[in-house]
């Protein structure tokens, strides 16, 4: 990947984020932060039936984000236990 992207988080994902534990929340941020540099790691997959949608996992957590590849962005939608991340 050429280029450094800007990532961006929604409403929901912060509050997401804020129910998270510390240890938790440090180790997600960590990988929101990667994002930046690689916005599509080893391990991420891209969500079915949707064109620019992604998950990455954190222990049983998942991060679901979208990827703007010509405004170099990334935005972060969700970021839930295994269990809830996919229930709308």
């Amino acid at each position: 990947m050429a280029g450094t992207y800007v990532v961006l988080t929604e409403r929901a994902a912060e509050r997401d984020l804020r129910r998270l534990d510390p240890q938790l929340f440090r180790r997600v941020v960590l990988h929101l932060k990667r994002l930046a540099d690689d916005p599509r790691p080893s391990g991420c997959r891209k969500i079915v039936g949707s064109d620019d949608d992604w998950r990455i996992r954190v222990g049983d957590y998942r991060v679901v984000y979208a990827v703007d590849d010509a405004a170099h962005e990334v935005r972060i939608m969700r970021i839930r236990h295994r269990r809830e991340v996919y229930l709308h």
